[in-house]
């Protein structure tokens, strides 16, 4: 910091002196004798002056070696600079400093959640990866051997394959929208029994393969939701229901309701949720004791649900007793109820 560079910014209070110095003359010339006045006026200004100079000078020496510790800071773009910055010297710059240093603190803690999605992203990249790759090599398979099998069950067998990769393109593509969510939906009332007809059109074949027997109960019931997003939801529920569901099973679609909401529940008689996993099944990436030992997975599907149901204003809760069922229940709160909370 340059001695020029401090008088400017000492010039509110260089003004004051010299309005007040010009405010003392004048009274001065109008009270006193003239024949001793000339010589009292310059004293006085001298005097003032002295003191006003050896202020400026002592304030600039003490805050030269403050700021040159700041241009150091600026130079060294050190990362942790709050803590080798000079101490303050008035109550000012204690301010300033807590300011900015909060504003470090809060950087530094951006910084920290983008690499942490930024290593997330990357494991699901790489975990889809290899998911999809499994389909893919499978339908080389079963064109490579497929030498004397009819045409139809090939054509079946791949079209297996080919809804999987779909499934896992779909997933990957609403991943990647989870943060513009805002821009792309619409909430209308919709009857929920066409969505779950819908979902289960989608995986007719594997209800059918698997012979797991879909059940659903007279619904009649309509909810405030986007159509698009919640059979999104719908068919990740299902695809994970089925999934951990053994041949022979059950998966039952039910909606109750009371004052405050709908409930809507797919309850499926597979293998269950241990009980150390249940709290984390919506967990980015978790896929439990049961899902390693069953088949690899981007364990994406639940915690897109998850997401997906807030964003719209639903809830999502599950139930589970292990080699038993698991329940999944969708909460849909009443338009009244929806309003009071926003």
């Amino acid at each position: 910091m340059s001695f020029l560079q401090y008088i400017k910014d000492k010039r509110n209070f260089l003004m004051l002196y010299a309005g007040m110095m010009g405010f003392i003359s004048i009274i001065m010339t109008l009270s006193f004798n003239p024949v001793h006045m000339s010589g009292n006026l310059l004293y006085i200004h001298i005097v003032c002056f002295a003191l006003v100079a050896a202020y400026l000078l002592i304030g600039y020496y003490y805050r030269r070696s403050y700021y040159r510790k700041l241009q150091q800071l600026i130079h060294l773009d050190r990362e942790e600079w709050p803590v080798v910055a000079p101490e303050p010297q008035n109550f000012q710059q204690r301010l300033y400093l807590e300011l900015f240093t909060k504003l470090h603190r809060q950087h530094e803690r951006d910084l920290r959640k983008l690499d942490e999605e930024k290593m997330d992203h990357q494991e699901f990249i790489l975990s889809w990866i290899h998911e999809v790759k499994l389909p893919i090599a499978a339908s080389r398979l079963l064109m490579e051997n497929s030498t004397g099998e009819p045409a139809d069950s090939l054509a079946d067998k791949l079209e297996d394959e080919l809804d999987k990769i779909e499934n896992y393109v779909e997933q990957a593509l609403y991943y990647s929208r989870i943060d513009s969510f805002s821009k792309d939906y619409f909430i209308t009332e919709e009857p929920l029994d066409g969505i779950i007809k819908t979902c289960a059109k989608k995986f007719a074949k594997t209800f059918i393969n698997k012979r797991i027997r879909f059940h659903m109960e007279d619904i009649r019931q309509s909810v405030h939701t986007d159509r698009k997003w919640l059979g999104f939801i719908l068919d990740q529920i299902v695809a994970n229901a089925l999934k951990y569901t053994n041949e022979g099973g059950t998966i039952t679609f039910s909606v109750e309701e009371d004052r405050q909401e709908k409930r809507m529940h797919i309850i499926d008689s597979g293998i269950g949720i241990q009980p150390e996993d249940l709290h984390r099944v919506f967990e980015k990436g978790f896929t439990g004791s049961i899902g390693r030992s069953h088949a690899k997975s981007t364990g994406m599907g639940l915690y897109l649900a998850k997401q997906l149901v807030h964003k719209l204003g639903h809830h999502l809760s599950i139930q589970s007793e292990a080699g038993a069922y698991t329940k999944v229940t969708i909460h849909f709160p009443k338009t009244d109820t929806y309003h009071s909370l926003l």
